[in-house]
């Protein structure tokens, strides 16, 4: 399922929960020193533009000279750019040319993790992206385990899931990167049904959660944030407006993003942040999409305090 199916499977109503290589990982560790934590940027929005595999390798020269530009800390990209053969050489000379460094990837377009049957063939994907993505310097594996469209998964599809995602981790730790369940709205809605199933199973695997897909799951991200806090070692951040419509830009919207900020500093958060911009079917934004990076950043940084 994509952003934009998630949207119109999503139950808006909940949507007011709380809205009113060397040289560069040595400049990427002097930012997360200066910032507390270092906001990087999910590339989604220029992923959007490039149905059904979400694959934005054509555009990546403008996705690494924009968020050099607004000032990321990095950019988190997605699987379908560590498929090509020639990913690494590609990745590695657009983080020596904008000196901007691969934070990490998101993975989980179309995956259905509780599918026996798939496993096989996510295992060899697996084996394939997760050195790559280690040779570009990424540190993050945000996983979506993919929803199932007819009913709740059983507990014998939340068994299956739950090995699968042991087996994924461990090529993770292999390779020097830390995996981390990134949801979407289908593993918290129905009272987290998924994600508690994979975490009665795995209770110690930590957690990258979306807190805007967690409001339009029916999820208050202060409530999560205070239960799960220390499980907590990734974000992604994004904005909309008290209908559920997304907002160009991070600070535009209507999520009340001050109590969330004081729930992470209440459970000493000190993980790592990306900023996911997303925009509604047929969305004409006003400003340059390096300028609405900008704007989230510095907005991200003032309310967070990072």
């Amino acid at each position: 399922m994509n952003r934009r199916s998630f949207v119109q499977k999503s139950s808006l109503g909940s949507a007011g929960l709380l809205l009113s290589p060397s040289s560069l990982l040595g400049s990427f560790k002097q930012y997360t020193v200066q910032n507390k934590i270092p906001i990087s940027a999910h590339l989604w929005i220029y992923a959007s533009k490039f149905p059904p595999n979400w694959d934005c390798t054509p555009v990546l020269d403008t996705v690494f000279s924009d968020l050099s530009y607004a000032g990321m800390a990095g950019v988190e990209i997605m699987e379908g750019q560590l498929r090509h053969d020639d990913s690494v050489q590609r990745l590695s000379a657009l983080i020596e040319k904008y000196k901007l460094p691969v934070s990490g990837s998101s993975y989980g377009v179309g995956i259905r993790m509780w599918d026996i049957t798939r496993h096989k063939a996510i295992m060899k994907d697996i084996e394939t992206v997760v050195p790559r993505l280690a040779q570009v310097g990424g540190k993050t594996f945000g996983i979506s385990v993919g929803a199932k469209k007819d009913g709740l998964k059983t507990e014998a599809e939340l068994d299956a899931q739950a090995a699968l995602l042991k087996k994924v981790r461990s090529v993770c730790e292999d390779n020097g990167i830390e995996a981390n369940l990134h949801n979407h709205t289908y593993e918290v809605e129905n009272d987290l049904h998924d994600l508690k199933g994979t975490l009665d199973r795995i209770p110690d695997f930590v957690l990258g959660p979306d807190l805007n897909w967690l409001i339009r799951g029916g999820v208050d991200p202060v409530d999560f944030i205070n239960t799960y806090g220390s499980q907590i070692v990734y974000l992604h951040i994004r904005d909309q407006y008290k209908d559920g419509t997304w907002s160009e830009y991070v600070g535009q919207g209507d999520t009340d993003f001050v109590p969330i900020a004081a729930a992470l500093k209440a459970q000493s958060f000190m993980g790592k942040a990306a900023i996911e911009l997303a925009f509604p079917n047929d969305f004409v934004p006003k400003n340059e999409l390096r300028e609405d990076w900008k704007m989230s950043r510095e907005f991200v940084e003032n309310t967070f305090d990072w």
